[in-house]
This record gives C-alpha cells, structure tokens and sequence, in this order.
C-alpha cells in the first residue's frame, strides 16, 4: 500500500442502446438493448455504490447525427444513440436507489430555458442530497439545432458565448437569489424570510429572467460542473467554469499537453490549478492473462459494427450516405476525413488503407487490453501524465463495469489508486473537501449580490 493519491472513477454510459462502441449490442450478454428497463440502472448503480465509483456520468443529444437533410436510416438499424430516453429523468429514479453515487446529467444549452433548468437541477440536488454534477454542451448536430428551432448548429464560437450567458445566468440563480440563512421553517413565525430572497433582473439579448429562484438553496447550491470541449472555445469555457473536464487523449502526454494548457487557463481566469480535475475517457477489455485478454478483444472485434462507427463520426458523402467500408480512403471526399487519413495512414502501411480502417481504429482508441495488473501500470502512466480520473467507457451493460469492479478495482486498491471508501457529505465534498463552489469561481460574485442594500450601492447616481 502506498501514500499516492488515488484516481477518481465514473461510470461512462448513455440512456440508450449504443452509446460508443457500436455493434457490441448484439452479443448476447449486452443488457443495453433493453436500456429502457429502469431495473438495469437501478442494479447498474447499486454495483457501482458497492466498487466506490466516484459517479455514474450519463451523456446525451438533443438529434441525430450526420447532415440533418439526409437519410437517418443507419442510425435507426444500428440504434445508435436513437432511441434515447432524458438523463435527468433516469438520475431522478437512481437517486432513491443510492446513497454515495454521484450522478452527473448531459444537459444542452439549447435545450431548456435556465430558469426551468435551474429549478429541475436544485431539486434533484434536494432529493439526491447533493450529489448532482451537469455536463455542459453546446451541442453537435444539426439535427438537434433544428429541433429546437434553429435553421443549423449555431457558430462553435457563438455557441460558447451561448453558454457563457447561460451558466451565468443558472449562477445568479443557484448562488445569488436566496441567501444563507433564507430558509427557516419557523412554525411559530415565517417559513422564509422575505429579506433574504431576492429577484436576479436578468435581462440580454437572448433571456429576460426577473427570478426569485423558486427553489431554496440544494445542499450544493451549484451542482459540480463538468466540461467537455477540446477545442480553442472549449478548453477557455472549461477554464472559467469548469471542476471537472472530460478529455479523450489517444496517449497520456498528449493528455499532459491539453491538462497543463487548460490549468494554465485557468490560473489566468483567476483560479488555481487543482480546481480543475480532468478525466480520461478509457475503455478495458480484461483478461486473467494477457492472452485471454487479447481472445477476449478479437472476439470483441467481431461484434464492431463499421457502419454504426462511420456514421457516429458523421463520415458521409455529398449525398449525406455513410461511405461504402471498402471504399480506399483516398476516394473520400469529406472534411470530417481529412482529420483521419493521416492517424490511418500511420496505422495501416502494408496496404491501400479503406474507410473501415478508420472503424476499428476508432474502436481500439483509448482502449486497454490486458490484465488487471496490466490495466494498473497503464493507469499509473496516465495519471502521471496529470489526469486526476477515469471515465470508463462499457462495451456492454452491465457487464463491463462488474468486470472492472470485480478485477481491476481490488489490485487499483493495493496500489493507493483507488478509493475503499466513499467521503462524507456531498459529491463536490467526496471530490474537493468543499460542499459549494469556492471563492475563486466565477459563481461566487453573485453570492449576496442581489440583496436590496447592495442593489442600492450598485444603482447609478444622478447629478
């Protein structure tokens, strides 16, 4: 047993049949084809309480992927993330059922207007006794843009902006609206005092919010904040507003490059380094041997479904159609290829390299193959790459987490990497020590800031 810091853990999934590796629904031990059965989540996250994951980390979309005027038949055969069922309405099922088990929710921008969103998050923050986190996007497709009454997918850039105002605006209203103390549930006299609940005035071009915030402060007030964005805007947005960011390196020093681009961000938006945690996106196929593990991974490979991977990375022609897997790669004509043929290229050399390469690429990607002693060393370099956690990525549900739990956990716990037990209190206290934001967020500028002296002092002065 050693003194090193342990690794956090969540369970990545997504309330649907095929979330990211696709294809491996069709064997005969994935629960994921009948992913509408709440009893698979509730026995998911129980299994998940027992192994001390850190969190079940739910993702979503608000569409289909691929050019939103084409033919969506591929998506519907392979059921590639469609259907797919709320998150936060499943999250508001597990929390009855769990008692440690943070749950994170995939919520879109776009999607809700903040002030009912606000109220939604405050009360499963209630009823989970504080263990809610929100993964903030900004949204992929066309589709889902269109769904909402947008003509396309707004400019990446102006999308950020977009979330820029409305976490700002969910800040005002979790951290400012009602102040400590507010609540009081006197039976002799007021249930809340009227001096300590404020409306927040919010007015911009895209909302007008005049508040109260109709829910009292959550054990958390503002759940803990995910992020997920790579890119220029992404890892800005990530900087200010985020505690945990979700990467996908394909190698640990690339993970180092983006952890330490992001910190340094971050410090230059007034924070400090460790109040962003990073999570690496992983995938494991175990073996008692190292040999069983490599069986395991063909037979895996055998279920990979190349049509469902292409049309996931939207790898279309003009028409909108996935490409033909046997097409050579350099007939592709598409701009989602271009960032593909080199990584391809580099891979495959003894031959003419096919879209379908790009396939199984994807699908051994961030993936570990070998023993759970195997799977320790290779966690141990990417979390001395500076990755704080893992998001494990399933093949099929629920076997892979009871694998992971089972094999990999206990010799994780030999070595210091993983927790035995879970922290008291909320998640942001199981992961930070601290039950709300802290000072140097971005959030905390509206704590009191609504109340009607400093409204007064704030109020322009005439001459």
């Amino acid at each position: 047993m050693t003194d090193r810091r342990p690794l956090r853990f969540n369970a990545f999934a997504m309330h649907t049949n095929s979330h990211i590796q696709h294809g491996q629904w069709r064997r005969p031990d994935a629960g994921q084809v009948d992913f509408e059965d709440v009893n698979l989540w509730i026995k998911l996250a129980k299994t998940l309480e027992a192994a001390k994951f850190d969190a079940l980390f739910l993702a979503d979309v608000t569409g289909v992927y691929g050019d939103a005027d084409a033919d969506f038949d591929i998506y519907i055969k392979e059921g590639l993330q469609i259907p797919s069922h709320d998150p936060l309405v499943l999250a508001s099922a597990l929390a009855t059922h769990t008692e440690h088990l943070g749950l994170a929710i995939t919520s879109n921008v776009v999607q809700q207007h903040p002030f009912n969103f606000a109220r939604q998050i405050s009360t499963l923050d209630h009823l989970s006794r504080g263990r809610l986190a929100w993964n903030i996007v900004t949204g992929l497709q066309d589709n889902g843009a269109r769904n909402f009454g947008l003509p396309r997918l707004t400019d990446h850039t102006e999308r950020y902006a977009w979330a820029e105002e409305y976490v700002d605006l969910t800040f005002k209203l979790w951290e400012g609206s009602w102040d400590d103390g507010a609540l009081l549930k006197d039976r002799a006299g007021n249930y809340s005092d009227p001096a300590k609940i404020h409306k927040i005035n919010h007015s911009s071009a895209r909302y007008e919010v005049q508040g109260p915030h109709l829910v009292s402060p959550s054990p958390q007030r503002t759940p803990v904040l995910y992020q997920a964005g790579s890119s220029k805007s992404g890892r800005e947005f990530a900087a200010r507003n985020a505690e945990a960011v979700f990467i996908i390196a394909p190698t640990p020093e690339l993970a180092r490059q983006q952890i330490t681009e992001t910190r340094e961000l971050a410090v230059a938006a007034g924070r400090r380094p460790e109040d962003i945690t990073f999570y690496q996106g992983l995938s494991f196929i175990i073996g008692a041997t190292e040999e069983e593990a490599l069986a395991k991974a063909a037979e895996y490979e055998k279920y990979v479904s190349v049509e469902g991977y292409l049309a996931h990375i939207a790898l279309v022609d003009k028409t909108g159609r996935v490409y033909d897997p046997k097409t050579p790669l350099k007939d592709v004509d598409t701009n989602t290829a271009k960032g593909f043929g080199e990584w391809v290229s580099k891979a495959v050399t003894d031959r003419e390299p096919l879209v379908e390469d790009i396939a199984y690429l994807i699908s051994r990607n961030t993936r570990i193959v070998g023993t759970p002693e195997q799977i320790a060393d290779a966690l141990e370099l990417w979390q001395a790459a500076g990755v704080d956690g893992i998001n494990v990525v399933n093949w099929v549900l629920p076997g892979s987490f009871e694998e992971f739990a089972d094999l990999v956990l206990p010799v994780l716990r030999e070595r210091g990497l993983a927790q035995s037990e879970y922290a008291p209190g909320t998640l942001r206290e199981k992961l930070f020590g601290y039950a709300q934001l802290n000072e140097r967020h971005p959030a905390a500028r509206y704590r009191g800031a609504f109340a009607e002296e400093v409204q007064e002092e704030l109020a322009p002065t005439t001459a």
